[in-house]
């Protein structure tokens, strides 16, 4: 018969490896359990409230599943997007992540973290939800990604916003019309029209 550590650490791989301690109560694991192995090294502390299991095989996505879990109601963004989306050559050394405007500032240790504040309805739009080491991620889509680094162009570079559009334009389900949606939503039309029609021409 399984002890109570065999069955939390099975209850932890079913979830991804990667675990919040709301969610450990809820799966009827004791307190002391968690601690427990996390005093053994069985389990690391990634950030508050959030742990993973030390043996596991981690993928360059961790930091955003991580991410996904300490703030449910936020959206990878910007630089993050765009490694994930493979549309950039910069190498993310934090993760980006977009919350309402009026939302608290999160309060993560680690990962390192840039908090982009993005108002509606441009933070509604191109929401899509990835599936990664068995979580949900809300992380914006590929055209949703190049329109905000045109709109966040003094933040991330327009070098940045270019080398993205330029990339987005070799994929094969690239959609001109999308882009040009998500520029009429983030009011960057009137920016980003001269540097498609450039490209396209």
């Amino acid at each position: 018969m399984k002890n109570a550590k065999e069955k939390a650490i099975g209850i932890i791989k079913n979830r991804g490896g990667i675990i919040r301690t709301q969610e450990v109560f809820r799966h009827g694991i004791h307190r002391r359990t968690l601690y427990g192995l996390r005093d053994e090294g069985k389990l690391i502390s990634v950030s508050h409230g959030i742990y993973r299991l030390a043996d596991m095989d981690v993928p360059a996505e961790v930091d955003l599943v991580e991410v996904a879990k300490a703030i449910p109601n936020g959206v990878i963004c910007l630089i993050s997007a765009l490694s994930f989306h493979g549309l950039t050559s910069q190498i993310p050394h934090e993760v980006w992540i977009a919350i309402e405007r009026k939302a608290r500032k999160p309060k993560v240790i680690y990962p390192p973290l840039k908090v982009i504040y993005f108002s509606n309805p441009a933070f509604l739009a191109g929401i899509d939800v990835q599936r990664i080491m068995g979580q949900d991620v809300r992380i914006y889509d590929a055209p949703k990604t190049v329109i905000d680094c045109f709109r966040w162009r003094n933040t991330v570079g327009i070098d940045v916003a270019l080398e993205a559009a330029r990339e987005y334009f070799k994929r094969q389900d690239a959609k001109p019309a999308k882009l040009m949606e998500y520029a009429k939503i983030c009011k960057v039309e009137k920016i980003v029209t001269p540097y498609l029609q450039a490209m396209i021409s």
